[in-house]
């Protein structure tokens, strides 16, 4: 089919790559507008704009989703069918063009964790499986019909960055398949059950904040969940310095020379930290360098 893709992060890039070995057309990618980055805050391409241009594709990268000429490139191409990854929230105009419609892979088991962070958020949460979802896109987010969904189960040990990669291979296999379902017109769209869903809402520095109030297997969660970035942060130890925390475990017994949290029902031992204004390092090694 000929298709245009929309998507930013590298997440995206895994099933841009797959629809393309799939042997279908990306005629063009819609991404974002490149950032400012770096001491020099120079501008830098996202990774689906680096991507495409090694392959050759046109790439749009519109200010504004509703900007005529914009829209009059999309009509242009003529694409069969839009394939979301990782992008903005798309209007009508954009989303009902295609005869095929337009679907997104989303990174969590549809109604859990509509949002902006459905990774982080289910591992902050303690959730035991997540999953992706591909679904078609209508005018509230993430609440369009599922087309396909497949689960994975979450290691209590692993953190969000081994999840996002094990969920980009998994949604990559996911996006090819759907498009061939909806090819071969064999797609079943299934509405989804409001009454079950969760929020996933974007994350911000003071959601990153370790809660006292939390017990020590929220505060462990919390910590996973938002490592490898952003990172979990606290101000409660070391006269109020910030300390991000990016692993820790649970402490039955105190050692000199370790770093401790308590909590209510207990205390966890950092092992990886970085205080404010230094490299990541080990809090063992940061403790022996302490004056």
């Amino acid at each position: 089919m000929k298709i245009v893709f929309l998507g930013t992060p590298e997440f995206a890039v895994e099933s841009l790559d797959a629809i393309i070995n799939a042997g279908h057309e990306v005629a063009a990618v819609v991404t974002a507008t490149d950032k400012p980055a770096g001491r020099g805050h120079k501008l830098l391409p996202s990774a689906v704009k680096t991507y495409a241009l090694e392959k050759g594709i046109e790439v749009l990268q519109p200010a504004k989703l509703r900007d005529p000429e914009f829209l009059n490139r999309l009509r242009e191409i003529n694409a069969d069918i839009f394939v979301v990854i990782a992008f903005r929230m798309l209007p009508e105009e954009v989303w009902a063009m295609p005869r095929l419609g337009t679907f997104n892979l989303h990174a969590s088991l549809l109604p859990r964790y509509r949002g902006a962070a459905p990774i982080n958020r289910a591992v902050m949460a303690g959730e035991s499986k997540t999953g992706v979802t591909t679904f078609l896109l209508q005018h509230d987010i993430d609440t369009g019909d599922i087309l396909r969904q497949e689960e994975i189960a979450i290691d209590p040990e692993e953190n969000v960055g081994s999840v996002h990669d094990r969920l980009m291979h998994l949604g990559a296999r996911v996006t090819v398949e759907t498009l061939a379902e909806i090819e071969a017109g064999t797609a079943r769209p299934v509405k989804q059950v409001d009454a079950e869903a969760t929020a996933a809402p974007k994350i911000f520095k003071e959601d990153c904040k370790i809660d006292p109030n939390f017990t020590a297997e929220q505060a462990r969660n919390h910590i996973r969940g938002l490592s490898p970035y952003p990172g979990a942060w606290t101000d409660a130890l070391l006269d109020g310095r910030v300390i991000k925390v990016f692993s820790a475990r649970h402490a039955a017994e105190r050692q000199p020379g370790h770093l401790y949290m308590d909590f209510a029902d207990g205390a966890l031992e950092l092992i990886e930290i970085q205080p404010e204004g230094k490299k990541r390092m080990l809090a063992t090694d940061f403790l022996r360098g302490l004056r």
